[in-house]
């Protein structure tokens, strides 16, 4: 099992920071796209993601107990 953390936008849209699932063998990208296929979080491309707190690439691959945080772009001034 895997959490799934959401923040700013994303988090608006999932209605929820939190997301308990089982992603284990899939690869960044693929995790998104379920996301998107799922829950119509587009945005979620432009999300950087972190594993247990390091930044990962699209082809970086989940391990069973990671934790996933999506982090939109976020601008101020």
């Amino acid at each position: 099992m895997n959490e799934l953390f959401f923040f700013a936008e994303l988090r608006e849209k999932m209605g929820k920071e939190l997301l308990k699932r089982d992603v284990s063998g899939m690869n960044v990208q693929e995790v998104k796209q379920v996301l998107i296929d799922e829950y119509e979080l587009i945005k979620i491309n432009e999300a950087m993601v972190a594993i247990n707190e390091e930044f990962a690439s699209s082809t970086t691959v989940v391990r069973e107990g990671d934790k996933v945080a999506f982090i939109p772009p976020v601008s101020g001034g």
